[in-house]
This record gives C-alpha cells, structure tokens and sequence, in this order.
C-alpha cells in the first residue's frame, strides 16, 4: 500500500437489509487491523467520491455502528453513475489527494465494473491503490460465487409473502381467483425461483412461476397457462418476473422503456397491471396483482440471519484481503456442504464479474417449467435461515344436526 493509508468504503447499486452489515465488517475490521490512519465513507458511491463528500467512519461510536449494521436500506448512500475516461481521472486524482490506498466497493455487478475500471486505472498510472469488492445483490446473478449477500433475506421475505398472498386467494377464489404476483430480479430467475421456498403442500401458492429464463411463446400462451391453472385449482397465484418478455423478447408489459441507467439497463413498464386487465378481458376472470417493490429487498423483520452474518464476514474478509495484498477481486461465498450448510469465503477476480450475468440454471426449474426442482430447495433453504413457521388448515369436517326425534 505504500505510503497511502487510508481505506476509503462505499456502497452502490439497490440496497438490501444487509448492505449496512457489510459495511459494519469493514470498518470494525479495518479498525481492528491498526493498518490504516483513517476509514472514510463515500457518500453515494463513487459518486461521492467525486463530489470529496466524505464522513469519518473511524470515529463513529462502536455503539452506533452495531446499530447500523442491524439497519436495513444503505448507511451511505448508494449510487448508479458510470465513470468515464475523465471522471476516472479526477476519482483518481482525489483518491491520493486523501491518500486512499485501500477502497472497499460493496455492490453488484456494475459496481464491480466500477471497480475495475479504477483499480485498472491506477494501475496503469502506478498509484498504489488496492481495490476490493464486497458483493450485493438480491438479485443473486453475479457470476463466480455460490450466492450473493442480499439474496437470503429478499427469498425469505418473498416466500413468506407468496405463501400468505396464496392463503388470500383461496379465501377469496369467488370473488378474486387470480392473484400476480410482480418482483424483482432483472434478467435471472432467482428471486422469482425463491417465491416457491413455503410450499407445503400440493396447491399451494405459487401455481406458477415465470422464469426469465423461460418466458411465454406469446401472451395468448401466458393467457392459456392461467386458463389451465384455473381450471385445475379454481384459483391462480402466478409470479411475474419485473422483466418478462415473450418468446420474441417483447416485454410483455410494453415496450417502451421509462427509463436507461448510465449502465445501459432499460427499465420497463411493470408487466402485471396490464396482464391483470388482460386475464380480465380475456379470460372473464377478476384478478388482482401485487408489486413487493423495494420493500421486498429492505424489509428487516424478515431479514436471514445466515445472509445477515455472510454479509458481515464478508466485509470483514475484504479487509482480510487487503492485508493479504490482494486487488481487482470481488470477495466469493463457496459452498463447502448443502446439510449441514457450511460456506467459506474465497476470491474472484473482477474481469470474471464486471458486467456478467448469472442467470437461473436449468437444473434448479421443475420439468414443467413453472415451478423449481428439489435442486433449488436444497440450494436455497440454507440461506433464508430460520425455519418458516408452519400454517393450518381447518380439516372438512362437515356440521351434522343431531336428530330431536
């Protein structure tokens, strides 16, 4: 590290309820350590950097900072912006006028080109800058790494939700016998995979799942496919996916894109408000939708303590690789055993994560395509922690009037 002997930290991307435990690790860590001079945060991300809006996590109350990391949403702020060639530079240029030799960026996959794109630059001029990523992402696509920090607690609270949205529907069959069901997830299946984890039982909720990875022909196929459900059940809970399209690519909620980040990601009109009106028109059949949002990747009551802990110790393993010398790597979770459920943490370097995708494998999706394999559950369950709490059912036990006669 030379003579620079600060560690600069900052978050970027979504936050989740576990981001702060994560940036809690670092720091405590790092302080730890006695090998920097000070720990500073960057307000939202690289952002922050640039703008030299900078807080002085060193001297935050231990205290505090445990309360922090039991905080859901991001402690500092995160950002979207994609450096340039210029922005780059001046990132630089701040970074020695702070004397940063360390920076830890916790985040996803356009985080993690962020990252490179530093680190490849202070190489390339000889700064002694060491760049270490710490991922996050309920999305769970970034690739070389089991799963991802974030992931754990948005599965928990989505199998929870669909589970009860399930209860919902079967009471109100007669009146709403359709319930979709719209998160998150970009490009990849897992967080609409993770909706199945409270199945226990035949019928249960969700009917069906549509992957990404395996949309519709077409919306008279999507159509058919909930006709069917219906027929067989007399209700439907079906999960859509923020980004599904048809077989074509066509998003199926329209095709106008509101909105392109500076990573070049299209945001697309959520498909479900207009399948609804579809089930509607078409099929005669009400239904009604749900939109989880942000809350489902923030929502702390339903936080994992496994994803809470893997999130902290990745922090803390960030500093650890620091120490070691290491630079333009993303810390990995490597899965040792499914039962007992035991990870350890390795490294990836950036080049196999900037920008990349991991997308739902075939393995994990059920034959028919609309539910997940046995595979899954064993690889998912470990990470939503505790066991989910059991329902019940009231048994068909019909009322027969004792005869007066």
């Amino acid at each position: 590290m030379g003579s620079w002997r600060n560690l600069l930290v900052a978050q970027a991307g979504g936050a989740t309820a576990v981001i702060n435990s994560s940036l809690v690790g670092v720091v405590e860590a790092a302080l730890e350590s006695g090998r920097f001079r000070a720990v500073i945060g960057a307000r939202r991300g690289i952002e922050g950097v640039l703008r030299q809006d900078f807080v002085d996590l060193g001297a935050q109350p231990r205290e505090l900072l445990q309360h922090v990391a039991r905080t859901p949403s991001a402690a500092l702020g995160v950002t979207r912006l994609r450096l340039s060639s210029e922005t780059t530079q001046l990132a630089l240029e701040i970074l020695a006028r702070y004397e940063v030799g360390a920076f830890v960026y916790i985040g996803g996959n356009d985080s993690a080109e962020t990252a490179l794109r530093l680190a490849s630059a202070a190489r390339r001029a000889g700064h002694p800058l060491q760049v270490v990523v710490v991922p996050k992402t309920i999305d769970n696509d970034l690739p070389a790494t089991d799963h991802c920090p974030g992931y754990g607690s948005i599965a928990r609270f989505l199998a929870l939700a669909t589970r009860d949205a399930g209860l919902d529907t079967e009471a109100t069959a007669g009146l709403y016998p359709v319930k979709l069901i719209e998160v998150m997830g970009r490009n990849a299946g897992w967080v609409a995979a993770s909706t199945a984890l409270a199945q226990a039982a035949a019928g249960d909720a969700p009917h069906l799942i549509f992957f990404p990875e395996r949309p519709p022909a077409s919306l008279d196929a999507f159509l058919e496919e909930i006709a069917v459900t219906y027929d067989r059940f007399g209700r439907v809970v079906a999960v859509v996916p923020e980004t599904l399209r048809d077989a074509q690519g066509r998003p199926l909620g329209g095709e106008q894109a509101q909105w392109v980040d500076p990573f070049g990601h299209p945001y697309y009109p959520g498909p479900v408000p207009a399948l609804a009106q579809a089930i509607e028109r078409r099929l005669r059949l009400r239904a009604r939708y749900d939109k989880p949002g942000t809350i489902a990747r923030m929502f702390m009551s339903c936080v994992s303590p496994v994803d809470w802990q893997e999130a902290y110790d990745a922090g803390r393993t960030a500093v650890a690789l620091l120490a070691e010398g290491a630079s333009e790597v993303m810390v990995s979770l490597e899965r040792i055993s499914d039962d007992p459920y035991r990870v350890r943490f390795g490294t990836a370097p950036l080049t196999a994560v900037a920008n990349r995708e991991r997308r739902l494998p075939d393995e994990f999706i059920g034959p028919d395509g609309r539910s997940v394999s046995q595979a899954f559950r064993r690889y998912a369950m470990p990470l939503i922690g505790e066991p989910l709490p059991p329902y019940a059912r009231l048994q068909a036990l019909p009322f027969r009037p004792q005869s007066t006669t």
